[in-house]
């Protein structure tokens, strides 16, 4: 992504380090039971920091990765992640490059891996064309992706829903897609890929697990209040709402009783 696409969360140093920590978060669930298939040489499309990156290079000690991001910022904070890693020396690449028009040569990858980008782009169809385009018959793409509408928290927390309620306004109005990850299925299906599977993977917090609810609540705080300037600025919301949004999380963490609860799709593909 340019500096200048519409992404809610910006690019400064500071969102950078809250993309590594979301994904070292998230990490057990994404990554529970992934499997790239037998590829060696695997596409990674929106590497963003390297996040992703850093944890496929550390799971499968046998694959190469290339990663593509439109953004020159994110790219070069990829370079500086990936390269404090010596185990991952020489099994990486960076490329400027959009995602939905590849300059790569055709069945030029093993396998591909997407996360947390279809929800941004104005068309997610022509990015899985793209990566259809650029696997080898047989390859295997694995997408991870937002549902947005699955939310919940409690004690009931008003602005929190209405600052979150502008948060997907502002992307769906961005051209993004907060409920991408439901209609991988069909995106997939229509784009010519074959024994396409979904799973749902799901946090679900509550006073059994208080650690884990704790950090899940801290997370999902961090990623709220990463778009609060945008949305403020584009007057979505006004400072109030995210004065006491950000209130009523830290009434929620405090909370013996507290649920938190988010799902999440993973698809599988094969490239025909």
């Amino acid at each position: 992504m340019a500096d200048n696409f519409p992404y809610l969360h910006g690019f400064s140093e500071k969102e950078q380090s809250r993309l590594r920590a979301q994904a070292a978060f998230a990490e057990q669930t994404v990554y529970g039971g992934l499997s790239l298939g037998e590829g060696k040489n695997i596409l990674e499309v929106g590497c963003g920091v390297g996040a992703q990156s850093e944890i496929l290079l550390r799971r499968f000690p046998k694959i190469h990765i290339t990663g593509i991001d439109l953004n020159p910022k994110q790219l070069a904070a990829a370079q500086k992640n990936l390269e404090k890693h010596t185990w991952a020396k020489d099994r990486w690449e960076l490329k400027q490059m959009s995602a939905d028009d590849m300059t790569f040569e055709n069945q030029s990858f093993d396998g591909a891996f997407i996360c947390w980008l279809l929800e941004h782009v104005p068309s997610p169809a022509k990015v899985l064309a793209e990566v259809r385009r650029v696997l080898r018959p047989g390859g295997r793409v694995v997408i991870t992706e937002v549902m947005n509408s699955s939310f919940f928290l409690d004690p009931y927390s008003p602005n929190v829903w209405k600052y979150w309620m502008a948060f997907n306004d502002y992307q769906h109005d961005q051209a993004g897609d907060p409920f991408v990850g439901v209609k991988l299925g069909n995106l997939l299906t229509a784009g010519g890929f074959r024994d396409v599977r979904t799973e749902v993977k799901t946090w679900h917090f509550d006073n059994r697990v208080p650690g884990q609810r704790k950090e899940a609540i801290e997370y999902w705080t961090e990623l709220l209040l990463s778009g609060a300037d945008a949305l403020v600025e584009a007057k979505y919301v006004d400072k109030e709402v995210v004065t006491a949004a950000e209130k009523e999380l830290k009434t929620v963490a405090r909370d013996p009783n507290a649920v938190f609860f988010y799902s999440f799709i993973q698809a599988s593909a094969l490239a025909s």
